[in-house]
Order: structure tokens, then sequence, then C-alpha cells
């Protein structure tokens, strides 16, 4: 029989994590492992997408980590954990780790897992000390690139051998080069320089305002699309305003029909100020865009300079200028490094990849603690 393991995040649907628990869950070999799901917030696709196939979904309706529902939370856990069997709890980001690895530790016999999926200086100063303090309590540290591998070693102490890479994979059917109907925020003929991510001020993203502005006219009808929510919505429309290209500017919101938008942009710039590694980076290059990042945290490892993509320095406006003006003017040029970039995806960073991986971290961390696979 395989092993039950628990995945848990605090929502089912959202961003990069939520998606990586998902499609973990999904793709991880059932005849090995029985995943749950486990979450704060059950609303919305996620819960039901991971249902569909065959994942149990538990709510834990914690609201504060200083109320009663935390306590309770941790007992519902603990009987969840027994009830099932559960061999495994993997927390996917800071607030299940905060409450799933001392509930699991202390209260359950489960071995215990953590991840850490970007900077931990992006981490709420709150969490930020809870979550270094699981560091001691966990059997293992999921990193999904070796920037972050590098930055708990090297920075947080955390001993090499407790941290286990996985890097993030991605739906290869869904995200690949092919024709798509065109948002219809954009105009058949117009060229498009794009984004897709999380507006929020670590991505960076008035660099590509203010880089913009240079090479708007390059080329007539070039657009500029942000697709995307979050905090900065308001203050990036404002400057683009200031710079006199709001009407040459698309702010279109997060939208499950992500493909349609990269599949009609003819560069992605991701000008992230910190960064992991990329799903939006990612896709963009399996959907064949040729792709500009900065040259920050995991963005190196999907994007060699000249080869895969072009990188630039984090916040320098006049470089990602000249790397936008010399995509824009070559036409031979985009379509290397697209080509390099979708093939580099598909040969490295496909969600089965990822979900082999994972599985040989649980089957590793289980053997070791001498846990065998359950009889029938």
């Amino acid at each position: 029989m395989p092993w039950p393991v628990l995945l848990m995040a605090r929502a089912l649907e959202g961003g990069g994590s939520e998606r990586q628990l998902r499609e973990i869950a999904k793709s991880l070999d059932r005849s090995r492992f029985q995943p749950h799901a486990g979450c704060f917030r059950p609303e919305g696709a996620g819960r039901h997408e991971l249902e569909a196939a065959g994942v149990p979904v538990v709510h834990f309706p914690v609201y504060s980590f200083v109320s009663p529902s935390a306590v309770s939370g941790a007992f519902q856990l603990m009987r969840y954990v027994r009830r099932h069997k559960i061999r495994l709890i993997h927390t996917f980001d800071y607030p299940t780790t905060v409450f799933a690895v001392p509930a699991g530790r202390f209260l359950t016999s489960a071995a215990v897992l953590s991840s850490q999926r970007s900077h931990r200086d992006l981490i709420p100063p709150g969490y930020r000390r809870l979550v270094r303090m699981t560091d001691n309590l966990v059997d293992g540290i999921v990193v999904n690139c070796d920037f972050v591998r590098r930055h708990l070693e090297q920075q947080k102490r955390v001993p090499a051998a407790r941290i286990q890479l996985c890097y993030n994979g991605i739906d290869l059917e869904t995200f690949r080069a092919g024709e798509a109907p065109r948002p219809p925020e954009l105009a058949p003929d117009s060229f498009v320089i794009g984004v897709v991510c999380a507006l929020r001020p670590e991505k960076g993203l008035s660099t590509l305002l203010e880089a913009f502005a240079r090479v708007r006219r390059l080329r007539a009808g070039m657009k500029l699309a942000i697709v995307g929510d979050g905090p900065m919505l308001e203050p990036l429309q404002a400057k683009a305003r200031a710079l006199g290209i709001r009407e040459d500017c698309v702010f279109a919101r997060a939208t499950f029909e992500v493909t349609e938008w990269l599949r009609a942009m003819d560069i992605f710039v991701l000008p992230s100020l910190s960064e992991a590694l990329s799903n939006a980076l990612m896709e963009a290059m399996a959907c064949g865009c040729p792709v500009v990042a900065s040259n920050v945290g995991g963005n190196p490892e999907l994007v060699r300079n000249g080869e895969t993509g072009l990188l630039f320095k984090p916040g320098d406006v006049e470089r990602l200028a000249v790397a936008l003006q010399v995509l824009v003017e070559n036409q031979s040029l985009r379509e290397r490094l697209a080509d390099a970039g979708a093939k580099f995806v598909q040969e490295r960073f496909s969600i089965r990849a990822s979900a082999e991986r994972m599985g040989e971290i649980y089957e590793q961390l289980l053997r070791s603690r001498g846990v065998t696979q359950p009889r029938p």
C-alpha cells in the first residue's frame, strides 16, 4: 500500500506555491504515495481540482495564531494524522509552516518537511522569526532552486544535509507554443511587451515601465501588457500616467487564461528585484516567448544570457531598455531565444520531473526513519 502524505498550504489556489502543491499532489506516484491536501481556506476551484483527481482535502479553520482556533486546529491536525495514518507532513508556505511544523513534530509521529520558495526577507518580520525556529524542528526543507539553497545554507546557517532541492515543474500540455485567441484588450497588429505576475513591490515593475517609455517609439502600435493583481496596481497605473505612456499600457486582472496572454506577447519581461524560481518565467519560455529577466535569485538558472534569453542588472532601466531595443529590432534573435528557451524548459522542468523528484525526497526521508510502506 502507498504511504499517506499530507501536503499543506494556506489556500489551494492563488500563487506559485499553491499551484505547485496542486500539481505535486495530482502527479505523485499513487503506487507509492496517497496524497492528502490541507489548508486554512478551502474556497475556490483549487479544492474541486484536487478532489476530482482523487486527493482528499481537509480544512483546518485556523484564523489567527494567537486565537483558540490555532490550538483547536493543532489537535484537529493530530487527529487527522492518526486517523489516516499520515506518515509525512509537508508545508508549502510560511503560514502552514508556522502552524503545522510544531504541531506535527510534538503531537504526531509523522515526518515533517517545510518549504522555502523565496528569499526569507520577503516573509513578514513576525513570521520570519517563527519560520527560523522551525528550521530546528523539521526533518528537511525543500527549496525550489539552487539560489534559495545557498541562501539558507550560507546566510541562515541551515545544515546542508537538511536542504533538499526540487525544481518547480509546469504543465507542458497547457504551457506550450501554439495559436490561441488574442485577448480582446490587444489590437490584432500590436507588438506586445508584457509580463504576467503578482503586482508586488519586489517584482520591480516600475523598471519595466521606465524602460518601455524609452523604446515604445521603435515600432508603431507597441503595447505594454501587465497582467496580474496586487497592491502595486494603482501605483503602477499612476506611474504610467506620469511617464506619458498610459495609453500604450494594458493592465489586465489576474486570469486563468494565462496562455492566451503569453502567446500574444512578442517579448516577456520579468524585472524582479527578488526572485526564487519563477513559474511565470518558465511558463512564458514554454509558450515560446523570448524572455528578458533580471539577473537575480533563480532567474539565471532558467535564463542563460544570450542562449535561452537575456539578463540585465535588477533595477537598471538603461540596460533593460537596451535589451528590449535589441530584441524589438531583431526578429531572428527573438526566434532563436524563444526556441532555445522552450526546449530548455521542456527538457528540465516538467511537472512529472518535479513530482518524481519530490517522491524521491519523501521516500528517502521515510526510509531513513525506518518507515516501511503499509501492508494491504
